[in-house]
């Protein structure tokens, strides 16, 4: 399996969640059927706007849909969170199981 680090993670302002790693591209991930798409302006996998599930869980689905591709995505120090409040980034930390 490949793995890939992911540069950013961001809530856009219609309220999707938006991975951003740093050299795969998914453009077929909606083949999945799990909810999760690539947004090629962006290069980023994302959630759609929640309903009932939670950010972190979105995050777990994201991943989950990027290990499906064969890629398995992690955070590092270096990623950078845009408009993630922190409680949501302590959260998406957590299910992540990393510090960064």
């Amino acid at each position: 399996m490949e793995s890939d680090r992911i540069v950013e993670i961001q809530i856009d302002t219609a309220g999707k969640l938006h991975v951003i790693p740093s050299s795969r591209t998914f453009p077929y991930v909606y083949r999945e059927a799990m909810e999760v798409h690539w947004n090629t302006e962006l290069g980023s996998l994302h959630s759609p706007v929640p309903r009932d599930w939670s950010y972190s869980r979105w995050f777990q689905q994201i991943q989950a849909a990027a290990r499906a591709q064969g890629c398995e995505l992690s955070l590092t120090g270096d990623t950078r969170w845009l408009n993630i409040d922190p409680q949501t980034k302590a959260e998406l930390l957590h299910v992540a199981g990393s510090e960064a």
